[in-house]
């Protein structure tokens, strides 16, 4: 009876529907990330806290160090990361080179593997629960890049003009699906 069934052309039909439809869920859900971790090790930062002065270092009675701007890395803002769609822990914090560029630190991320996962800055506040799994994309975004992996310490260049005051918030996104991972909110330093 089988042999006869995989004579026909609908059984072959069926089978190929069958073994396209694997592969294409197989492809979009990704579920052997479920499984897997990605660990990243990244050099970060030495900060020092504080922003440094925008203008020129005073050469008046008080010295030249008195308001002279930090030699080295400043921390800007930082936050702690509040689970989302999966389990996320970590801080996420800018920080200001001496050149002046900015770029974003996430140190000690532990957060599920994914498809699709992204860096995200926002101008939407963190929600905490349901709430706050899908709001990312409502607003302003800037995104920094593909998440390099989902454990350790990982830094991604913010590009020159990013307006920093407005962006205050990060996410782990899932661009595929829509859905922040985890997010943190950025608080002034200081």
């Amino acid at each position: 009876m089988l042999a006869r069934l995989l004579r026909t052309p609908l059984a072959w039909v069926t089978v190929a529907v069958l073994a396209v439809g694997a592969a294409v869920g197989l492809y979009w859900f990704q579920p052997w990330k479920a499984v897997t971790d990605t660990r990243v090790s990244e050099r970060l930062s030495d900060v020092t806290v504080g922003t440094p002065s925008a203008g020129p270092a005073s050469t008046g009675d008080a010295g030249p160090a008195a308001s002279a701007p930090p030699a080295g890395p400043t921390l800007v803002s930082r936050g702690e990361f509040v689970t989302h769609e999966h389990d996320t822990s970590g801080t996420a914090r800018v920080v200001r080179a001496a050149d002046g560029s900015h770029r974003l630190e996430l140190v000690g991320l532990d957060t599920s593997n994914g498809p699709d996962l992204r860096v995200w800055l926002s101008d939407q506040p963190v929600r905490t629960g349901r709430a706050g799994w899908d709001v990312f994309d409502d607003g302003r975004w800037v995104e920094l890049g593909r998440l390099k992996g989902n454990r350790g310490d990982q830094a991604y260049a913010i590009p020159v003009g990013t307006d920093l005051t407005r962006l205050t918030s990060v996410s782990i996104w899932c661009k595929r699906f829509s859905v922040s991972f985890g997010a943190a909110p950025l608080a002034p330093a200081g």
